[in-house]
């Protein structure tokens, strides 16, 4: 597998979306990656209801120039948003044979006219599912059937609505060791949003929610899950550094992640 570091920020609305970028840089030390995405360091301006919307068009493409290839990808982040473009290579690799697994507290299935944020890491699933806003689409869209939410316990109204009305299937946070069973796809993308951890386990996230999972539940999932599918990719992302007990958690589990996917 193929890791790249992506230290984009702009896509988050914390306060401190900065420390985003050495977020990524220490994860990418502990995968390690062998390559990184030049992403702009200023924060851009907002137009078509997202913020730093022409910075994050040009992150895109230079992460589209890196992913260019076939090879299954291990990506650290940076805000959510740097999934658009792995997600969107193994759908354009794998097609319907696809699974996206989304272990995230939140749902990121925002629109801009629906995001009270108009932060980009709130939309970018809704944007893989080909509604993204202006130059934030994938190449090649996934459907609500290949989604499943993993730990997500914190949806906006808007959320909850396109949630019911397509039917995207929804796994608790108390409910992981099923999870593997729900997919019946050959290839699977695992997405990590750290905040899908308890806050009470790991607290170093911009927008921590309580009733998550522990990490041995989050890697006892994801090795489920590569137990019965090909990983197409693995994303981990949204680490603000804060707490040295956080960074003594992810010393351990961030390489028992990338050694169960590979």
């Amino acid at each position: 597998m193929t890791a790249i570091e992506i230290p984009q920020w702009q896509g988050s609305s914390s306060p401190r979306a900065r420390l985003l970028a050495d977020g990524a840089a220490r994860l990418a030390a502990l995968v390690p990656t062998g390559l990184r995405v030049p992403v702009a360091g200023h924060a851009g301006g907002e137009a078509a209801g997202v913020r730093a919307l022409d910075v994050l068009r040009a992150n895109l493409e230079a992460a589209r120039a890196v992913l260019d290839d076939d090879s299954p990808t291990i990506v650290v982040g940076g805000d959510c948003g740097v999934e658009l473009a792995p997600v969107e290579r193994a759908a354009e690799i794998h097609g319907d044979r696809l699974t996206v697994v989304w272990f995230d507290a939140h749902g990121d299935l925002n629109s801009p006219a629906s995001s009270p944020s108009r932060a980009f890491h709130g939309m970018v699933l809704r944007a893989l599912l080909g509604e993204g806003p202006p130059g934030l689409s994938p190449r090649r869209a996934i459907r609500p059937d290949q989604v499943v939410l993993a730990g997500a316990r914190a949806l906006d109204p808007a959320e909850h609505e396109f949630v019911a009305a397509h039917g995207i299937r929804h796994v608790p946070a108390a409910e992981l060791t099923g999870l593997a069973e729900s997919v019946r796809t050959p290839a699977v993308y695992v997405h990590i949003d750290l905040d899908v951890l308890d806050p009470a386990e790991f607290g170093s996230v911009g927008f921590p929610e309580p009733g998550g999972v522990t990490p041995d539940a989050l890697l006892a999932a994801v090795r489920g899950l590569a137990a019965r599918s090909t990983v197409a990719g693995l994303g981990i992302t949204e680490y603000q550094p804060a707490d040295p007990r956080d960074e003594e958690t992810l010393a351990s589990l961030v390489p028992a992640l990338v050694d169960a996917v590979r």
